[in-house]
């Protein structure tokens, strides 16, 4: 996604807060890096408009202190998987 970084600050945010989404889902659909999605809606969306970026970090924030169970999730995932391989070539 090129353009202007204020532009693409203002879409993405809102692509944040509509989807509920994480910074690196939000990098992903973009097309973009993580670091650039994290600047852009916490410091040029900041300046931009405040209210947008009270509304993207309270879903930013919620993802922050959820982050320990997802990555829990995605481990206890990743054993089953490889268990359940074990026992196919058992």
């Amino acid at each position: 996604m090129k353009g202007l970084p204020e532009e693409r600050a203002v879409c993405l945010a809102l692509y944040i807060i509509e989807n509920n989404t994480t910074v690196r889902k939000t990098a992903k659909k973009f097309g973009i890096s993580k670091s650039t999605v994290h600047k852009d809606v916490s410091e040029r969306l900041k300046k931009l408009n405040p209210s947008l970026y009270s509304q993207v970090k309270a879903v930013l924030d919620v993802n922050k202190s959820e982050r320990h169970i997802r990555g829990g999730l995605a481990t206890q995932k990743k054993y089953a998987l490889k268990k359940s391989a074990e026992q196919e070539n058992s």
